[in-house]
């Protein structure tokens, strides 16, 4: 079921007629310390076939992967990968320019430094505007498009080492477990120690009110 789940994801890009396509996709958008990261992977359809094609058989959303599939993943993507740019954007830049903004930053830098040899850029969720280069943006697009869902897992594991790192600069707040996101211990963690130098001040959470 993988296999056929990563060739409808490669059959989707070689829709679209070219050779070199990026796709684009961010990762920590959601959470509440630490950056955003932001990955572009270029594919070479022409290459991307037999026996290329089958190494990326666990290949999917990074969502519906855990964190030792994705470890898995990331060296296969790189491996099959024509180029590979990641974008980070700390979080006092997201608190001084507002999430959406950074989140757009972020991407556009990843696909401005992909053309070329990208053809076509593919891009997670929403319009870059027209500062990016020319995109299609496709809803639910990790889970439709290979080369998104490669620059997913990029983005995802990229960002999750970060955290892991900034775990031992930080201590207190469980940052290997949770990569900065709320849940229970975390917000906890806040509440009793104050908001960290990578926590994002302008978000309204809870657990910075004391």
């Amino acid at each position: 079921m993988g296999a056929g789940i990563a060739a409808k994801l490669i059959r989707h890009d070689r829709e679209f007629g070219v050779r070199f396509v990026a796709g684009a996709d961010e990762a920590g958008r959601g959470s509440l310390a630490g950056p955003l990261s932001a990955a572009a992977v270029v594919l070479d359809l022409d290459r991307l076939c037999g026996a290329r094609a089958r190494e990326l058989a666990a290949l999917r959303d990074s969502k519906q992967c855990d964190q030792a599939a994705r470890e898995r993943l990331l060296p296969v993507v790189l491996g099959l990968s024509e180029l590979v740019v990641v974008e980070t954007i700390p979080a006092g830049e997201i608190d001084r320019c507002g999430l959406h903004q950074a989140n757009l930053q972020a991407l556009r830098r990843a696909l401005a430094a992909c053309v070329p040899p990208a053809e076509l850029c593919l891009v997670d969720g929403f319009k870059l505007g027209p500062e990016a280069p020319p995109h299609i943006s496709i809803v639910h697009g990790d889970a439709r498009s290979a080369a998104i869902a490669c620059a997913s897992i990029v983005a995802k594991v990229v960002r999750d080492r970060m955290m892991r790192r900034l775990d031992s600069l930080y201590p207190n707040y469980g940052f290997a477990a949770h990569v900065g996101y709320i849940t229970g211990a975390h917000a906890a963690a806040v509440r009793r120690h104050g908001p960290s130098a990578v926590h994002r001040r302008s978000f309204r959470a809870a657990c910075y009110e004391r």
